[in-house]
């Protein structure tokens, strides 16, 4: 429920390749490095993704040489890497593949407004990027292989607190929070309505009917339709689990009853299993929400914080009420988190709230979904100066980061000199 921020982060699936296919020109290499080439329309097109993000200015040649470097980074360590004979497998990139278009389609609304972006399909997405996916994929690992065991001592987070404690920031405000989230459960009507059209759906695939083009024609999953219902590989875990169990028990090629989950009336296809990886496809028919649905959730909501604010443990409540399945059995406890690592929306909540308040319902987006949760605030820790006592978990991460940058600076002034590499701009 909880989304950190980050920054200078970008969110596209891969450096630079969208620009120079979205719109052919004459293009000029900005680098070499090794047997790889970085375009300048590659650069161009991360440098105004960045500036964009981060409010920056694009026309900045300070920002345009740090994202040049660390592209010339990311080619150094994967020539390093093809040295060493790291791969990826098939399953990797497909996954891999598979979870970026979703997380994208996620974040940009839709996956109509995602191959408008790249100006292609997606099916076509997954073809043209899946060798810059296995390239990324090399480079990761061969990062965790030469700093995933890196770790710091007690002495040396207690060096690193001593040197720096008079130049760290102040530990921003935190919050202690619990809540309790439901989910709106559509009128019986509804269902009936959307299991006897997709009831009809599976009664035409009986009868010899193409599951792509119904898949094409009929499914309400945004992400998927377009590709016949293609989920991709993915493995345990990755499904909630009613559609998990239904996909582990069919044989390839074999289809599903219905199967419902949150998301509405679903009719499964495994086309391929490797162990425990499957390759799936769906046919969604999703259960619309009324007016009347919301409101019920909202008034056992509301019963329940009155329930809270008049000595029943909130805690016992979220166990036995709420539908978070990440907090439910830890009493819906979210943690102690900074403010600057909620939501806009969270905050609000938060910070309309007083220790040991509870708010009244409120509408939480979760995916393509939503529901309704309250929020009780525990305990509020003002903003605060660094203590190595009180904040040894944050300078333990903060001595470990450093350690890495610094182990990460001597490892690329050493591939610089083991690899031809050259930069024309």
């Amino acid at each position: 429920m909880r989304r950190v921020r980050e920054v200078f982060v970008v969110l596209v699936l891969f450096a630079g390749t969208a620009y120079s296919q979205a719109k052919p020109v004459l293009d000029k290499i900005a680098a070499v490095v090794g047997n790889e080439i970085i375009l300048k329309s590659e650069l161009d097109y991360q440098v105004q993704l960045v500036a964009y993000q981060n409010k920056l200015n694009p026309d900045d040649p300070a920002l345009r040489k740090r994202i040049l470097d660390a592209m010339v980074d990311d080619k150094l360590i994967l020539a390093q890497a093809i040295l060493d004979s790291v791969t990826v497998t098939d399953d990797e990139v497909n996954r891999q593949l598979d979870n970026r278009i979703q997380n994208l389609i996620k974040q940009v609304g839709s996956q109509e407004k995602v191959e408008q972006m790249y100006g292609m399909s997606i099916s076509k997405i997954r073809s043209e990027f899946r060798d810059d996916m296995r390239k990324q994929l090399i480079i990761e690992k061969e990062k965790q292989d030469k700093f995933g065991d890196l770790k710091v001592s007690p002495l040396e987070v207690r060096q690193f607190y001593e040197e720096y404690k008079d130049s760290l920031q102040q530990v921003p405000e935190e919050v202690t929070i619990s809540h309790i989230f439901m989910i709106p459960k559509p009128s019986g009507k509804a269902r009936e309505e959307a299991y006897a059209k997709a009831e009809a759906l599976l009664d035409s695939l009986k009868h010899g009917a193409d599951f792509a083009e119904l898949a094409k024609k009929y499914s309400q999953d945004p992400g998927s339709a377009a590709d016949g219902g293609d989920l991709g590989w993915a493995k345990r875990g990755q499904f909630v689990p009613e559609f998990e169990h239904a996909v582990y028990a069919l044989k390839p090629g074999e289809i599903s009853g219905i199967v419902e989950t949150q998301f509405g009336f679903h009719i499964i296809q495994l086309i391929e299993r490797r162990g425990d990886l499957v390759h799936a496809r769906h046919i969604l028919i999703t259960i619309p929400h009324l007016t009347s649905d919301d409101d019920s959730v909202i008034a056992v909501l509301d019963t329940l914080r009155e329930h809270a604010m008049h000595g029943a443990s909130f805690a016992v409540l979220a166990r036995e009420y709420s539908e978070d399945k990440d907090t439910r059995d830890l009493g819906g406890d979210l943690g102690t988190v900074s403010i600057d690592q909620l939501e806009p929306s969270f905050l609000k909540t938060v910070n309309d709230l007083k220790v040991g308040e509870i708010s009244k319902p409120v509408k939480v987006n979760v995916g393509n979904s939503y529901g309704y949760h309250i929020v009780y605030l525990r305990d509020r820790i003002p903003a605060h100066k660094v203590s190595l006592n009180e904040n040894y978990s944050r300078l333990e991460k903060m001595a470990l980061n450093m350690k890495q940058n610094n182990a990460y600076a001597k490892w690329i002034d050493q591939l610089k000199k083991q690899v031809y590499w050259k930069t024309m701009s």
